[in-house]
């Protein structure tokens, strides 16, 4: 009986297989995202935008150890709906927080260095583990949005 046996084996066989390709894929190297900009305006003024633009995007702000200097965010989850529970189990997903540290360089200048920090991870079953950051919201789409709020083009 070669039949029955014969089509279990070949099941498992494939099962197995199948597993394995699904486990095998590798993850992107994990960077922090950094970018630097001097700013022409005041310091208060910067901070506002920096506040204003990481609230639209999603962000809940902070201020950090220095209050007039560090602006931190906590966790943004990047999808948003009922079947996070499905997307999550296949697909995986990923988070990122800002930092910004506003220096004021004089009563016009002021230096606004930003921080982005992106984690993912592959599905429900996983750890966080250190991303490449998207485009949406690495440091130097940041810095354009804060330049854009403040008017400076």
């Amino acid at each position: 009986m070669r039949g029955p046996d014969a089509l279990r084996r070949g099941m498992g066989i494939l099962a197995a297989a199948a597993l394995m390709i699904g486990c095998s894929t590798t993850r992107p190297a994990g960077t922090s995202d950094s970018g630097e900009a001097v700013l022409v305006a005041s310091h208060d003024r910067v901070k506002s935008a920096v506040i204003q633009v990481l609230t639209e995007g999603g962000y809940e702000v902070s201020e950090g150890d220095r209050q007039d200097q560090v602006l931190s965010t906590g966790y943004r989850q990047e999808i948003a709906s009922p079947w996070d529970w499905l997307v999550v189990h296949r697909f995986g997903t990923g988070r990122s927080r800002v930092d910004a540290t506003i220096l004021p360089e004089s009563e016009t200048a002021t230096r606004l260095i930003i921080d982005v920090a992106y984690e993912g991870k592959d599905s429900l079953f996983f750890s966080w583990s250190p991303y490449e950051t998207p485009l949406p919201q690495s440091a130097a789409n940041q810095l354009r949005l804060v330049r854009n709020a403040i008017g400076l083009l």
